[in-house]
């Protein structure tokens, strides 16, 4: 292997690396050969500032150091196959490498050497698999796309393509932006009010301090009760656990479903985020797939 491919990071879920014809994994920004975000960066979305070359590398490198417990030698043979990304609930089943660009936030396959993969920069990335029927699905969900309930429909589309039972499934909600750093709209909170039951639970207000304020509050005395102006406030989602919640509502096991992974925004060091970095970053991958002859 190169230079390059050896420093990658790729992180991995505890439980689906206990199941030997899975390979999966969710991409870091460390290694790589991109030289538009900052050193060496495996950016692997074909993005306005990074040249297709080195994205074209940086996903063989990826797609290489993902099997590297196989040994150079034995390395899957993968398809990678991906979706335009359209912040929606449009999942396709694949069997084959498909002959056009699909559009849509989630793929399910029961084929082996298929490697289905979504691109994420602080959106999720779900990665859920039935360890019985042997079928796996990976879903984008960013506020939009988990509004629509993608996790939810993509454990009922291993269901209805597959015949799984959500018991036997288990779940990774990879590395996204996480409740302490996600600030969205009031408009945000009341389209989750129209869809969950639950929404007010995944939310949090805080009002902005103002320490100008809290020494000299009669400078800002006003005629409105309670005879202070109020201070902003500012809303958080915890999109990590609107996605947990629907794949408990889907029916899989709470034991069964791993998100403990880093928030993007907080670690701009080891991951991309859209947000932090004010647009101009890369896009990691997250891939998962069927090994051909495992057992």
């Amino acid at each position: 292997m190169s230079t390059a491919s050896t420093q990658l990071k790729i992180l991995r879920s505890r439980q689906l690396s206990r199941l030997p014809w899975v390979s999966h994994g969710f991409s870091t920004r460390l290694g790589g050969v991109s030289r538009a975000y900052g050193g060496n960066t495996l950016n692997l979305g074909f993005t306005s500032h990074d040249s297709r070359s080195a994205v074209e590398r940086n996903r063989e490198l990826f797609v290489e150091n993902l099997d590297s417990e196989y040994g150079s030698r034995n390395l899957p043979d993968w398809s990678l196959v991906g979706v335009r990304q359209i912040h929606s609930d449009v999942i396709y089943r694949i069997d084959r490498v498909p002959g056009e660009i699909l559009a849509g936030d989630g793929l399910v396959t029961a084929t082996p050497g298929l490697l289905l993969a979504v691109l994420t920069a602080d959106c999720l990335p779900l990665i859920v698999v039935d360890k019985k029927r042997r079928a796996a699905g990976v879903f984008h969900a960013g506020w939009r796309g988990t509004v629509k309930r993608i996790a939810e429909k993509g454990v009922g589309e291993l269901r209805r393509n597959f015949g799984s039972d959500p018991a036997d499934m288990v779940a990774a909600v990879g590395p996204g932006i996480q409740h302490c750093c996600y600030e969205v709209g009031g408009e945000i909170w009341e389209r989750f009010r129209s869809q969950f039951r639950y929404a007010d639970t995944l939310f949090r207000e805080v009002k902005e301090s103002d320490q100008v304020r809290e020494k000299y509050p009669l400078l800002f005395l006003t005629a409105r009760a309670p005879g202070h102006s109020e201070l902003p406030v500012k809303i958080f989602l915890d999109l990590v656990e609107a996605n947990r919640r629907q794949l408990l509502d889907a029916g899989l096991r709470e034991e069964n479903i791993e998100s403990s992974f880093p928030c993007t925004a907080c670690h701009t060091d080891l991951l991309f985020s859209h947000r932090a970095e004010k647009g101009v970053t890369g896009r990691m991958m997250a891939a998962a797939g069927i090994v051909r002859g495992q057992r």
